[in-house]
Order: C-alpha cells, then sequence, then structure tokens
C-alpha cells in the first residue's frame, strides 16, 4: 500500500507544477467496498489519473464529472453507493464510501503541501492533514518523540483529521523460528518487515520460510543500524541467544527514536545483559529502560509462535500508546 500511496503522491507532485489537480482520499466505507479507507487517487482535468476509489467501479463516472467542471471548492466530501452518487459500475454487495476530494490549483502552496504528505509517506516525518470543508487543508508537524498513538481518521461536523505517516517497520535482528512467526504475524498487522542476518548458514537454513514480501539484508544488524536511517516507526528486536548479536544491536538500537526494542532471554538472561551492557560498556539507566527485556506481554508462551504472538502483542500495544505492565 505504501508504494501505491507514493506513486499516487508523487505524480501529483508532478502534474501540480504545471496545472491543477484534484487529490481524492477514501475516507470511509460501508458494506462491501474493494478499496480500503487511505486510499488514494490524483486526476488531472484531461481525464488522466493515477491511483484507485474502487478498483474500477467509480472511477469512470468520476473522471467523467471533472471533465464536465465538478469538483471546484477547495474540498468536499461525496459518497458513492448507497444515500450517494450512482456509477455506470454499482459497488458490490450494495456497499458505498465517502471520498475527500482536495481541488489544488497550480501554485507554490499546493507543491508544498504534497510535499509535506510525500515525506511523511517515505518516513522522514509524520504529520495531521486537518481539512475544514469546503476550504484547503493544512498540515502539521507530529513531534518527532510522540508517541503513535493517533487515530487514523476522525471527522467532526466539516472537520477533518487525517494521520499521515509511514507503516510501522519491524526490524529483526537474526533469523531464528521465533522470528520468522514473528516477521508473519508483522506483515499482517501491515508491518514493513526488515530481517537483518549475515549468517550464511541460518540464512540458508530458513530457506522458503520468510516470506517474499520481507526484505532480507545479509548485514550485521548492529552495522545495518548504524548505517541506515531508523525512524520513530520503527520496533528493533533481537532474537537469536546470541550475546555477539543481541548486545551489540541493542547498543545501537538505543541511539534510535524506535519506539520499541527489545531482546528475547529469560529474566535471568535479561539480567546478565543488563550487568554487560550497563556496568561494562557503559550503557546509561536511561537508555536501558527502553529496552524490553525480558520481550513480551506474559501471556505462558512456550512455543515459537505463542512467543512471537508475545511480542508483537507488546509491540503492537506500545505503537497504539498503551503500557503493559
Amino acid at each position: 500500500m505504501l508504494r501505491e500511496d507514493v506513486a499516487v503522491i508523487t505524480q501529483a507532485i508532478n502534474w501540480v507544477k504545471k496545472e491543477p489537480i484534484w487529490l481524492c482520499t477514501v475516507l470511509s466505507t460501508y458494506g462491501s467496498s474493494p478499496r480500503s479507507p487511505g486510499s488514494l487517487l490524483v486526476a488531472k482535468s484531461d481525464g488522466q489519473y493515477v491511483g484507485s476509489l474502487s478498483g474500477g467501479c467509480i472511477e469512470e463516472d468520476f473522471i467523467q464529472r471533472i471533465k464536465e467542471g465538478h469538483y471546484l471548492n477547495d474540498s468536499q466530501v461525496i459518497r458513492y453507493g448507497q444515500g450517494g452518487l450512482e456509477a455506470r459500475v454499482n459497488l458490490p454487495c450494495d456497499g458505498s464510501l465517502d471520498v475527500l476530494i482536495e481541488y489544488l490549483p497550480y501554485e507554490q502552496r499546493s507543491l508544498n503541501y504534497l510535499l509535506a504528505i510525500e515525506a511523511a509517506l517515505l518516513g522522514y516525518t509524520a504529520v495531521i492533514k486537518q481539512v475544514t470543508l469546503p476550504f484547503n487543508g493544512e498540515i502539521s508537524q507530529v513531534p518527532e518523540n510522540q508517541n503513535k498513538s493517533f487515530v487514523q481518521y476522525e471527522r467532526q461536523e466539516n472537520m477533518i483529521q487525517l494521520y499521515i505517516a509511514a507503516p510501522p517497520r519491524l526490524i529483526i535482528a537474526g533469523i531464528s523460528n521465533v522470528g520468522v512467526y514473528c516477521a508473519n504475524f508483522a506483515l499482517t498487522l501491515g508491518f514493513e518487515v526488515i530481517i537483518c542476518e549475515h549468517r550464511e548458514d541460518e540464512l540458508a537454513r530458513f530457506t522458503g520460510q520468510i516470506p517474499p514480501q520481507v526484505q532480507l539484508i545479509p548485514l550485521f544488524p548492529a552495522r545495518y543500524l548504524e548505517e541506515q536511517n531508523c525512524t520513530v516507526n520503527t520496533a528493533i528486536v533481537s532474537l537469536t541467544h546470541d550475546p555477539r548479536i543481541d548486545d551489540l544491536t541493542l547498543m545501537e538500537a538505543v541511539n534510535t527514536p524506535a519506539f520499541y526494542i527489545g531482546a528475547m532471554g529469560s529474566k535471568r538472561t535479561s539480567s546478565r545483559r543488563r550487568e554487560r551492557l550497563v556496568e561494562t560498556v557503559g550503557m546509561s539507566l536511561e537508555e536501558w529502560e527502553r529496552i524490553h527485556a525480558p520481550i513480551g506481554i506474559p501471556i505462558g508462551s512456550k512455543t515459537p509462535p505463542e512467543i512471537a504472538l508475545a511480542i508483537m502483542a507488546d509491540i503492537v500495544a506500545y505503537k497504539n500508546g498503551i503500557t503493559i505492565d
């Protein structure tokens, strides 16, 4: 989804440098609807468009209305389906959807507006887009240290607020049975997943078990964290039981703004790790307190899938601003 959203905004940026455009966002759906809330489409007056609102059900009708000169307010919301506009191809199972339409003229303000959205989708920042109908939208920055517990979409009468950011990312340091299950759960939950694994024998052992959507980085995890930018939407977990990998990963992870850092191990193992990192290596107590060790919520997990479930439940809780004691 992120790649498609970025493609839409990138095209919008290119077009608005030369002519006005219509930026459309699916706000909410009712019944059966082919596209989820947040889906984007950008169009221009000659009928060219990128993105989708309904997977093809209403696009032809919508583009025709643009050609006819409709939707020239700075912003407005329309409904397709029951209780709203009817297209040539109806939505399946009597579904309906609400669409925010923003008319962005050919001017610097429109370009700056789109560039701010693009930066958020690429993970450089997070923003709140607030639209008070029928006026222009406004973009405000979300502080980097603020927990990501925002409602993705909120509407109160004529005020619409959208939280825009890159999807949450999970970085798994070192592959393992638990790591494979974590990767699968995370993908299902909408995370981008990266596995850093430099050990060729471990990579070979798990060949065929790592989903193709996972980005596999054949690099020592600590080196990757040292060299790559890490955003506040990132969770970092080290699951190898190898102190050389886990300790160095944690030492680098605390230098990032990641919202969650964790390492697998028992209370006894975690106590020894704390002694190594704080008393020997010199990690500060404030940095150590950021680390979830033992990792995961206490559900009595024993098997790899149960442990992975406990880990991902803890990560999702922190992503949503909930602290579990």
